[in-house]
């Protein structure tokens, strides 16, 4: 069984079927890439076409080279149907546990499956909390997170702070700008590495992780001034602190580099103002760590998600203090159990989906083909509530 018909589950089940495997993919929404559905209008795949399709079936070259939201949807839907593979939506999953050779899961209304593999695939950013700050139940302004955001049109002519300089934030600050809203502030706490997304007509920010995703950590932070300084983007003079601390440690701490679709020409050209992190609301303004004061009419919360596995097996132990799984990919986390899409990497997250997913199919079919056996679909249920 497969949690989650994401484009990590999709790929899995799907490596699966290829090995001649019948598997069940289960999710709690009513579509497949319910994630993607729901981002803000302007999103585009950040790494190539060319990179980022998954197992069996590449990414329609009319779809362009950096491709849109819509289409992303598009695809995970042709693949589904593709590969024929059988998905129960509208199906949530509320905890597994494995009290004897197979694994039992549980689902919402109580219905229980048996499976003897269960690969996980709920998603990096599976469930949004954002932080909160003292005194934002004063505020009279419009507080949002980044995941009810979809485009800047309705907010025009009024002032924004985005908090938090991810890809996300980024991109929403600069898509405010092209929509007329102003004056427009993105609050910097850690300061990030922008990179360019594109050297040339062949060379990608993408193109060049994979080529030092397997390297030393230290090597590749030592490396950075050579490989990546003609793409890093210094907005030092702007308000953007300098990163520090190597590029692919700040990716293994789970900060990933900003992807420049427009944000450092918004900040040269003055449409965003970088300012310092919040610390607490007032009725009408907020006032920020380095003591300045903002006086937003709307803030947008681009930080705050959280992956939501502790009720589904954070009775295991098998989590990490920010929630992640310790063991992910291609080795079972125990007999019998995979994660895939837990990771944040450089490479490129539909790369890593589709290498996991291969990986984990492998280790599926060559166990039990050892051991004289071959999983199957789940079982019909064991019982009801």
């Amino acid at each position: 069984m497969v949690i989650g018909a994401g484009p990590g589950g999709l790929a899995a089940a799907a490596a699966l079927r290829r090995r001649g495997v019948d598997v069940l993919v289960v999710d709690r929404a009513q579509q497949v890439g319910v994630s993607w559905r729901g981002h803000y209008d302007r999103l585009h795949l950040h790494t190539p076409r060319g990179l980022s399709g998954l197992g069996g079936l590449p990414i329609p070259r009319e779809y362009g080279r950096w491709v849109a939201r819509d289409d992303v949807v598009r695809y995970l839907e042709q693949y589904a149907a593709h590969h024929d593979l059988e998905i129960r939506t509208g199906t949530a999953v509320e905890r597994i546990e494995r009290p004897g050779s197979d694994w039992l899961v549980h689902l919402a209304g109580g219905e229980v499956l048996r499976a003897r593999d269960v690969v996980v695939a709920t998603g990096y950013n599976n469930t949004r909390r954002r932080p909160t700050w003292p005194g934002e139940e004063q505020f009279t302004g419009q507080i949002l997170h980044a995941s009810q955001y979809r485009s800047g049109a309705p907010f025009a002519g009024r002032s924004v702070l985005v908090v938090g300089f991810g890809n996300t934030g980024a991109e929403i600050a600069t898509d405010l700008t092209e929509h007329g809203a102003g004056p427009v502030r993105i609050s910097v706490r850690t300061p990030p590495y922008i990179l360019k997304r594109e050297r040339g007509a062949f060379l990608t920010t993408t193109a060049v992780g994979i080529l030092v995703r397997h390297l030393p950590v230290r090597l590749v932070d030592a490396l950075q001034d050579r490989v990546f300084h003609r793409d890093l983007q210094d907005l030092s003079a702007h308000g953007v602190p300098r990163p520090h601390g190597g590029i692919y440690s700040q990716v293994l701490k789970g900060t990933i580099p900003v992807q420049d679709v427009g944000i450092v020409a918004a900040i040269r050209e003055g449409r965003v103002q970088a300012v310092g992190s919040p610390a607490r609301f007032g009725t009408d303004h907020v006032e920020l760590a380095d003591g300045a004061r903002v006086d937003p009419e709307v803030v947008i919360v681009a930080a705050g998600y959280e992956r939501a596995l502790e009720n589904l097996v954070g009775h295991r132990g098998l989590l990490d203090e920010r929630g992640l799984p310790h063991v992910t990919g291609g080795q079972e986390a125990l007999p019998g159990l995979w994660f895939t899409g837990f990771t944040n990497p450089i490479s490129g997250m539909f790369r890593e989906l589709r290498l996991d997913a291969a990986a984990i199919a492998r280790g599926i079919v060559k166990r039990d083909g050892a051991r004289g056996g071959r999983p199957g679909r789940p079982r019909r249920p064991v019982r009801r509530a």
